[in-house]
């Protein structure tokens, strides 16, 4: 299974997601209100920036169904023809060293006594580092941080982590069972549909409209139905050129309007679109472009998998030698930019000296030689 060239208008799309995240994760630590930006530009303004990196992971779940359901219908000529035994085979290789590598630094530290890698009982009900990571490895870590809170800092990004690889569980099994595209599309427009109609059951519940299953499924589900839709007279027509700056310009709008607090029912959903449109005019425009000039979101967007699981180590290790309460005005703007810096190079340490190697191991030992001698694409999925 040979590697597909990467697009970097989904990279640096990718780059714009996890960058959200970062922002948001950083200003939860670090409250950027006393800074020099902040007096420029207005609290107000730049809180609407950094308040909304769930979206950033409702962008990830769109990009990450977009690709794997058109990367497999490549590799098979349709979904009817998916390998099952091949996907679940990819899927492991890809996520499961990175993910045993964060489990592993994780338990380390917090053996080591280093406080902000324990585990915690927000809700007065102690969990145990074995009940932490059997959640993480079979993909409950959402369920777990909605009924005993967020039990470990480091480990909470692994909730979406549980969402995605809950939706794939499933994936090749609906595809041999519908086979063809128009019965795939409607079975993932009733996902879609579910979605709203979940977060709205549950808008009073953060854990119901943000964590979910039901309330992040539908993003994916978009993802899969572009991925039918790209090739297919007339949405390619329909979303180029002006459509493309409307829906960045839709999505920048409802970004910083709300808190997604306030516009989780719907927002949820219109990010998604707006992401399946951008991804529309990615396919259909390619490598063209001055990429060169999106470099750093390319970048990140190629190592977004492993900048999302890791960038807590890094800002749990920043707090720890550089606590928050003592952390005053521009010296937050130095520690952010020292914190994409070292998330970044920790990301790329990981990617290229352990993840992939590793996964390659993985794929020559248990896939044919014609799927083990490359990167799969499948497994260039992985948004968060």
């Amino acid at each position: 299974m040979s590697s597909l060239p990467r697009n970097p208008r989904i990279d640096a799309l990718r780059g714009v997601s996890i960058l959200l995240v970062l922002l948001h994760h950083f200003n939860i630590a670090y409250v950027l209100r006393d800074t020099a930006v902040a007096r420029a530009f207005g609290w107000d303004a730049v809180h609407a920036v950094v308040r909304n990196g769930n979206y950033g992971v409702t962008m990830f779940f769109v990009i990450s169904g977009y690709l794997i359901t058109s990367n497999a219908r490549r590799r098979w000529g349709g979904l009817g023809a998916i390998d099952a035994r091949t996907f679940y085979v990819s899927r492991i290789a890809r996520i499961m060293p990175c993910l045993v590598l964060l489990l592993v630094l994780v338990n380390g530290l917090a053996a080591a006594g280093v406080p902000m890698f324990r585990n915690h009982a927000p809700l007065g009900v102690p969990v145990s580092f074995w009940l932490v990571d059997l959640a993480s490895l079979t993909f409950w870590m959402n369920v777990l941080i909605v009924t005993h809170g967020w039990v470990n800092y480091a480990l909470g990004v692994l909730w979406s982590l549980s969402v995605e690889e809950v939706f794939y569980l499933t994936f090749p099994l609906i595809c041999l069972a519908l086979r063809r595209d128009v019965r795939l599309l409607g079975f993932w427009v009733l996902v879609v549909a579910v979605g709203p109609l979940y977060r709205a059951m549950h808008s009073g519940d953060e854990g119901g409209f943000l964590y979910a299953y039901f309330s992040c499924f539908d993003a994916i589900a978009i993802g899969c139905c572009t991925a039918l839709l790209a090739e297919r007279p007339p949405w390619p027509a329909l979303a180029a050129g002006t459509a493309q700056w409307l829906a960045g310009a839709g999505m920048t709008v409802l970004y910083v309007a709300w808190p997604i607090a306030q516009s989780h029912v719907f927002g949820v959903t219109c990010i998604a679109l707006g992401t399946a449109v951008l991804l529309i005019g990615a396919h259909a425009n390619g490598s063209r472009g001055k990429a060169h000039l999106l470099a750093p979101l390319c970048l990140s967007g190629r190592i977004s998998y492993e900048l999302y699981l890791f960038h807590l180590i890094v800002l749990a290790g920043l707090r720890t030698v550089y606590p928050p309460s003592a952390t005053h005005g521009d010296d937050k703007l130095l520690l952010l930019a020292v914190f994409l810096a070292l998330s970044a190079a920790l990301s790329v340490l990981i990617s290229r000296g352990y993840a992939t190697p590793l996964e390659r191991c993985v794929k020559r030992q248990w896939l044919r030689p014609d799927v083990g001698a490359g990167r799969c694409p499948l497994l260039e999925s992985r948004a968060g």
